[in-house]
């Protein structure tokens, strides 16, 4: 799960356990917290994985660890929030807990290329001379094509949602949202039929198609998720996921809704 919480590191002998000024003591390993402890966890997990599969992007990679990702324990629970005793959410875990072995054979990957990067970084109006600092390469962005950050195709749905304006600060004209991911099949052929769950009634979720039939390895397919909601105070926040299950295969997805 990122961030890691309380993990063994080294540290340094300088600076005491606590990082006050005034701690004189002198350790070499210390507990800590944060996204920096979580990453080198995730990076060797990602190596393990490549290892596996030296053929896969980083993309694919990214995608096996996050879709085979628990978010309860064994009784069906979800995942606890030790700083408040609540269930936690994906603001919270993220995709969930990292399950290794699962990630070596997902079934199913979100991959991405290069191009799909570069139309990412132009629908955030990056400049050629931007794009070229962080590619090394010479791209322009085309003037008659529509760019979204929501077309990247990323193993998870973020979804904004706008607050209508006006005097009773609400409005009975839904907002639809649309989303297309492209799976590719990585696994033993399967028909895949889709499932999802969602913690508020205000928001329509519909996945078209329901059911998505693999039947060789590396073959791509392609849906569209459509959200539908009406207005909702601003800062209002709830989550869904969307779950592809095939044979033994079971791919997830977290969804988070924010109205802004």
């Amino acid at each position: 799960i990122a961030p890691g919480v309380n993990i063994i590191a080294g540290w340094t002998g300088k600076v005491g356990p606590s990082g006050l000024p005034d701690d004189s003591r002198h350790v070499e390993f210390n507990i800590i917290s944060g996204t920096s402890m979580s990453c080198p966890h995730l990076s060797g997990l990602a190596a393990l994985v490549k290892s596996a599969h030296p053929e896969w992007s980083p993309a694919a990679i990214r995608s096996a660890l996050m879709t085979t990702a628990y978010t309860t324990y064994k009784n069906g629970e979800t995942i606890q929030d030790i700083a408040t005793g609540m269930p936690s959410t994906p603001f919270d875990y993220g995709a969930g807990h990292v399950t290794p072995v699962a990630a070596f054979d997902p079934g199913l990957v979100y991959n991405a290329t290069v191009e799909d990067y570069l139309d990412f970084l132009c629908a955030l109006n990056y400049s050629s001379n931007l794009i070229k600092a962080v590619t090394k390469q010479d791209f322009t962005c085309k003037l008659d094509k529509k760019y979204s950050v929501g077309d990247l195709n990323y193993p998870s749905f973020a979804v904004h949602l706008q607050t209508a304006s006006g005097k009773s600060g609400s409005n009975s004209t839904p907002t639809i949202v649309k989303y297309t991911r492209t799976l590719t099949n990585v696994g033993t052929p399967a028909a895949y039929k889709v499932s999802v769950s969602s913690e508020t009634q205000y928001v329509k979720i519909v996945v078209e198609p329901e059911t998505l039939v693999f039947s060789k390895s590396n073959e791509k397919k392609n849906y569209t998720v459509t959200f539908s909601t009406t207005s909702m105070l601003s800062g209002t926040t709830s989550f869904a996921r969307l779950e592809w299950s095939g044979g033994k295969y079971t791919i997830g997805s977290p969804i988070a809704f924010s109205w802004t």
